[in-house]
């Protein structure tokens, strides 16, 4: 048998590595999920104040324990308080929000930031009075549980003096 060419082996050793990675984008392993193909879901009023959109839900398939969403506020509206019970984060893509721990001042956010909310630490956001904001946040489950929603944030305490 003779030996291969150099450039024989080199075309052979591109097909096999083409072959795997179109194996691999056929994986069962992988899912991928269009942007638009899951419908935008309005806040529920017993854990939202105002209105806020909610879009591409995603929850991991177990083992993995995280899952998340990008939520809109329009202006004005928040969350009811409510704790994690293995934390939240939260990336800012548009506008201006709000942040706020129990006992705390509000703190503003903005595009870009990141807010990280520690395991059990009661909170809220939601946008800013005259600005919309829309976050990503991701929380991981404990016990097929993500969160825990307590009372709404009262007009009183929306808007409290805010912290940069």
């Amino acid at each position: 048998m003779k030996p291969m060419k150099p450039f024989a082996a080199a075309a052979l050793s591109l097909a096999l590595i083409v072959s795997a990675a179109s194996a691999q984008e056929k994986s069962p392993m992988i899912t991928v999920t269009p942007i638009g193909s899951q419908p935008s879901v309005q806040g529920q009023a017993e854990y939202f104040t105002g209105t806020v959109r909610i879009d591409s839900p995603f929850q991991a398939p177990q083992p993995a324990r995280v899952g998340g969403a990008t939520v809109t506020f329009e202006p004005g509206a928040r969350t009811a308080w409510h704790t994690h019970p293995l934390g939240q984060t939260l990336f800012v893509t548009a506008g201006s929000g709000l942040v706020q721990e129990w006992g705390g001042p509000a703190r503003t956010i903005n595009p870009g930031d990141m807010v990280w909310i520690p395991p059990g630490v009661k909170h809220w956001h939601g946008a800013a009075p005259a600005t919309a904001m829309t976050h990503i946040a991701v929380a991981e489950a404990l016990d097929g549980k993500s969160v825990d929603w307590m009372e709404q944030v009262s007009d009183a305490q929306y808007p409290t003096p805010v912290k940069p």
